[in-house]
């Protein structure tokens, strides 16, 4: 594994292991990662770091310390007393400039897989972010809110959208109605996370199960079923299928299928080509094959 790019200070940190897993942390453990332009700002240009460079395969996220990310970054508790004043200034401002420029759905849109190594604290916008990344782990007691509404704030951010597609209907409502906080073992009951591990061992199995991918799946293939799982949320079955026939044309002579195939009969490891390296996300939509 590489050292971490920058000084300890950053908000933001980035490491690369030799399998091609890019493992980005939040680093403000003295405020639990609470999001803040700082963290937004590192979290963005990691992100189009790893999603440019073709020798990266699977990103990992975590924080450093006790929290994955507590929610948004309030201040310290003597600045209460002008919150009236700051919230009147805010219903009036531009969200970009108090949470960044882009929503948590965009990870999504990546290429690349994204899995979340929850070491501790995720709550309100950083549960969001979390349940944004394709796959979850999480340390056992972490704990876990949608705590909006005990805010006085509302769904926010696309949280409304993933949470009832990861659990049920109710559950959702349950947990967005009652901004309660609920710990990693009622989460991975819920289908919000993989795995519960001990919390020394979160970010072992999560990077683990992200060299494992890594090694043996088609960064091709894995850009397009996230995008056909992704979309497919908004379509019915029949648009679904009649995609992803087209999806498979299109799919059958790149040299990811012949390796695929290959690898397995002769029982070795495959050696899957990189994806080119493309424009950041934000700037340019996922890898697309149909859509216009």
């Amino acid at each position: 594994m590489s050292a971490s790019d920058g000084a300890s200070d950053d908000a933001v940190l980035y490491e690369v292991t030799a399998t091609g897993v890019a493992i980005i942390s939040f680093n403000r453990p003295e405020r639990l990662n609470a999001w803040g332009p700082d963290i937004a700002a590192g979290f963005y240009a990691a992100v189009d770091r790893a999603e440019e460079d073709p020798a990266i395969r699977v990103i990992v996220l975590t924080g450093r310390g006790r929290g994955f990310c507590a929610g948004a970054y309030l201040g310290p508790p003597s600045s209460a007393a002008t919150y009236d004043e700051k919230m009147e200034k805010a219903g009036q401002t531009d969200l970009a400039d108090l949470v960044g420029e882009r929503p948590p759905h965009f990870v999504t849109q990546l290429r690349k897989p994204v899995v979340a190594a929850i070491n501790g604290a995720c709550v309100g916008i950083g549960l969001t972010q979390a349940l944004m990344c394709d796959v979850r782990f999480a340390a056992s007691g972490a704990k876990f809110a949608a705590v909006f509404a005990r805010r006085g704030l509302i769904a926010e951010f696309g949280i409304s959208w993933i949470l009832p597609r990861l659990t049920t209907w109710g559950v959702a409502l349950d947990l967005l109605l009652s901004g309660r906080t609920f710990l990693a073992e009622e989460a991975a009951q819920l289908g919000l996370v993989k795995e519960v591990v001990a919390p020394q061992d979160v970010m072992r199995r999560a990077l683990d199960y992200a060299e494992d991918i890594a090694r043996n799946c088609s960064p091709a293939s894995m850009a397009v079923i996230k995008q056909q799982v992704y979309g497919d949320a908004a379509r019915d079955v029949a648009d679904a299928t009649s995609r992803a026939e087209v999806l498979l044309r299109e799919a059958m002579p790149r040299p990811d299928v012949v390796e695929g195939i290959t690898s397995f009969l002769e029982k070795r490891p495959p050696q899957f080509p990189a994806l080119p390296s493309q424009p950041p996300v934000s700037s340019s939509p996922a890898l697309t094959s149909t859509d216009a």
